[in-house]
């Protein structure tokens, strides 16, 4: 008996997994990611500042979750300590990464980025210091951190003819910067720890790790262990994107010998999760985390002249720069590490500008310094917004006129490597 047609279901189903993987694609490009994550920041600024703000707050502080594993929590915290634990999964998948076979991995190529963003830590953090002395000084870590999406979908939209060594010089800060903050949340941002929990969470962290080691990549098997890790960390004062971290660091980059050719296991999982992180959990993150009331042009005024507001606005705009450049020109002049010899210092110039785009991290981090919802975290998300967009318009306009002479360069050279293919006959 002849088989007959192919039956809808199947030919639907096939149609909708190639519609997913062509969405999930698109994810994948840092200018979707980054204007995902601007959007996000707009809704919740404009829906903040409308007659409808009450029902914005209703919303962020509207408590979902199971009270018997004490996970009953705001979906503002479910944006900070759980969406961004994707976030910095696929962020830790792609540190490890560079650390194994990547740039991180020989010493004297990284030094100068890592110590770039070193450099654009501590500065930034002096000057929130200094200006907040004897004040706030909970919200130090605010100012030094560098929204890797932003900065690097800012990068993609301007700079196509930019040398990539200027991409990988920003992928690399960004990437060590994201470890520094991630080492900064750890230590000085948790308040009460509770031991057994975080023992605890060893043994799923550890079952996860022995799977992957295998290179197991059964989601039923991981997806429990890794939410098991990530509430026993939650539950233990550590905070929960720590969890993202540990378990990304756990997964193998390189394949083994019995496998054969192909990608690693982090580079497939930083490949499944990414259009999951820069589509929805970041965007939701800042759908949660952006929206406060600004009270016009005179409550803008007013926020933005409070100590808390200049120390992050300068952090941002001032320290990151300094940090970044001091940093890049005391490794270059007195080691043997060097800038990479396609990068002039008007590109690094921009480079260090750009960085001070500092987003969803630091809007978290002004979440655990001052709380949710505070006065403080209030004055923190306006001028982390305002910081932002100022280090943005700035970069743009350097990296613009950079970008404009690469693009004659590269032009003058096409037209002379097309002269020169023209045989002798035709040029005379």
């Amino acid at each position: 008996m002849m088989s007959g047609p192919q039956s809808p279901p199947r030919v639907l189903g096939r149609g909708s997994w190639a519609e997913a993987s062509r969405i999930a694609e698109v994810l994948r490009k840092e200018t979707i990611g980054g204007a995902l994550l601007l959007i996000g920041a707009a809704v919740a600024l404009f829906w903040a500042n409308s007659p409808w703000a009450h029902r914005y707050e209703s919303m962020t502080a509207l408590s979902v979750g199971p009270p018997a594993l004490h996970l009953d929590l705001s979906l503002a915290t479910w944006a900070a300590d759980g969406l961004l634990a994707i976030f910095f999964f696929v962020a830790g998948l792609e540190l490890k990464r560079e650390f194994v076979a990547g740039d991180l991995r020989d010493p004297r190529r990284a030094a100068v980025p890592v110590a770039a963003a070193i450099g654009g830590v501590l500065v930034p953090a002096l000057l929130y210091v200094v200006v907040n002395s004897g004040g706030a000084l909970e919200g130090w870590a605010v100012p030094t951190a560098t929204d890797i999406a932003f900065a690097l979908a800012v990068l993609a939209v301007i700079g196509r003819h930019l040398p990539t060594a200027l991409r990988t010089f920003l992928l690399t800060l960004a990437v060590v910067d994201d470890l520094l903050a991630i080492v900064i949340i750890a230590v000085f941002y948790t308040a009460h720890l509770s031991v057994l929990p975080l023992l605890a969470a060893a043994l799923p962290l550890g079952l996860f790790a022995l799977l992957v080691q295998r290179r197991v990549r059964s989601w039923w098997l991981l997806l429990p262990l890794a939410f098991a890790t990530w509430a026993l960390v939650h539950a233990s004062g550590v905070h929960a994107t720590v969890a993202g971290v540990l378990l990304a660091f756990a997964v193998p980059v390189l394949r083994s010998r019995d496998t054969g050719p192909g990608v690693g296991l982090a580079e497939h999982f930083e490949h499944r999760f990414r259009p999951i992180s820069a589509g929805a959990a970041v965007p939701v993150f800042a759908l949660m985390s952006a929206g406060v009331a600004v009270g016009g042009l005179d409550g803008l005024a007013q926020a933005l002249t409070d100590p808390i507001a200049v120390g992050i606005v300068l952090g941002l705009v001032v320290g990151k720069p300094i940090g970044i450049l001091l940093a890049t020109w005391l490794v270059a002049r007195f080691t043997r590490a060097r800038l990479d010899s396609g990068l002039a210092w008007i590109d690094v110039t921009g480079l260090a500008v750009l960085a001070g785009i500092g987003f969803t991290v630091s809007l978290l981090i002004g979440e655990l310094a001052f709380g949710i919802g505070s006065d403080a975290d209030d004055r923190v998300k306006i001028a982390v917004l305002a910081g932002s967009l100022i280090a943005a318009t700035l970069a743009m306009i350097i990296l613009r006129v950079r970008n404009r002479a690469y693009r004659q360069i590269y032009e003058a050279e096409r037209v002379d490597h097309d002269h020169d293919d023209v045989p002798d006959v035709y040029q005379r």
